[in-house]
């Protein structure tokens, strides 16, 4: 294996091996994301077999993000001394034991239990993760590399999902969790032939991790992301009652719009890189300015259809175009011990998704209307870029 350090991996490490890693470690990102998402679609069926309501089985997706955000942190603390490749492996080896457990599931509670042990790979694995896959490329080429990896998360909503609700409605709702650890499986194997242990691939321990967190630039980038993401998901939350009851698209329309919407996600976060690479700040003013115009044109274009489908796609495109730069930006104010960091991350991601839906579901309830959450989103969005700006000025002023 490899000894020499991250930044000459170009030269010591072939290409092909670099594009099987980067691809093992996509191959983690897609099952990570299709075992998020793909209960959504399988929720009528799934409470029916287990005789319980539909409220209750919707849980299972709040449980699960609850999980990620709480499982995150622990998780990595937990594996601090450990090696990352390790983690890596020990990780996606918990994903499978979740998703066997979920389809083995004799009842309810042992099929929240197989969820919450899944969630528990998902933070951890997508703050480390993007760590490996920068490590594999030279410096210049970080926010790409970790865009690469991000795709399997993008493409798990645009293809895995429709796939796995698809297979769970035809073949039972166990079978999408089945085909899902069967996927985490081959990760698994992907991810132990070709993801290199590297020389700085070992932790900090869980004293150098946590001694990041004295720095407050590391809050400041926290809170960025944290507002940042909440402002994306504000519209993505109610996005279909906004498309079928204010914009009037039929039932039969959506899955073509969420799957223009998925096209839009995984451009974005391949621009987001390649744009991070060349200039990481100025980069993480312009999507989240991005993503906040995107925000503002689509709250009045929902009311016209053909607008409100090209406003689809550029939702998906500016809101995850600030993934990877988020995730750089992290890496970096933490540079020295930046695991626990990324994943902690990866929760603040969570807790922007619980936060804009709630403040969303409040606006609806209050009477606002269905396109009240993008304001809302707007307002989040704003609170984004003053937190970056402010974030910057006090790097400078500590620089000086």
């Amino acid at each position: 294996m490899p000894t020499a350090c991250p930044a000459p991996a170009t030269t010591e490490y072939s290409k092909r091996r670099r594009a099987f890693a980067l691809g093992a470690l996509a191959l983690g990102a897609f099952g990570i994301g299709l075992t998020e998402f793909v209960v959504v679609g399988l929720l009528g069926p799934l409470g029916a077999d287990l005789r319980v309501s539909l409220p209750t089985a919707g849980l299972l997706v709040t449980g699960y993000a609850a999980a990620v955000a709480i499982g995150a942190p622990v998780m990595t603390a937990a594996g601090a001394r450990l090696p990352r490749k390790t983690m890596l492996v020990v990780l996606m080896s918990l994903f499978i034991t979740g998703n066997v457990l979920a389809a083995l599931a004799p009842g309810y509670g042992v099929l929240m239990a197989g969820r919450v042990v899944s969630a528990l790979c998902h933070g951890a694995f997508m703050g480390i993760g993007p760590i490996m896959a920068a490590s594999l490329v030279a410096p210049g080429r970080r926010s790409r590399a970790i865009a690469l990896m991000m795709t399997g998360l993008t493409v798990s909503n645009v293809v895995g999902v429709p796939f796995g609700t698809a297979l769970g409605l035809q073949l039972g709702w166990r079978s999408a969790f089945w085909a899902i650890a069967l996927i985490g499986a081959a990760a698994l194997a992907a991810i132990a032939a070709f993801v290199p242990r590297r020389p700085d691939g070992a932790s900090h321990g869980l004293g150098g991790e946590l001694a990041v967190f004295r720095r407050p630039q590391v809050w400041w980038v926290l809170t960025t992301t944290m507002l940042g993401w909440g402002a994306a998901y504000a519209a993505i939350t109610f996005l279909e009652p906004m498309l079928t009851r204010v914009a009037g698209f039929g039932a039969s329309a959506v899955p073509w719009l969420l799957l223009l919407f998925g096209a839009g996600l995984t451009g974005g976060n391949l621009l987001g890189g390649r744009l991070a690479d060349r200039a990481l700040v100025p980069t993480l003013y312009g999507t989240v300015v991005a993503a906040i115009a995107a925000l503002a044109g689509f709250a009045f274009a929902v009311h016209y259809q053909v607008p409100a489908a090209i406003m689809v796609f550029v939702l998906g495109a500016t809101g995850f175009a600030m993934v990877p730069v988020f995730q750089t930006r992290v890496m970096d104010v933490a540079r020295e011990a930046p695991s626990l960091a990324s994943s902690v991350n990866a929760s603040a991601f969570n807790v922007g998704i619980a936060l804009s839906a709630w403040l969303g579901g409040l606006a609806i309830d209050g009477g606002l209307g269905l396109v009240a959450p993008v304001w809302i989103g707007v307002v989040l969005g704003v609170a984004a870029l003053a937190t970056a700006v402010a974030s910057r000025a006090a790097e400078r002023r500590a620089a000086r």
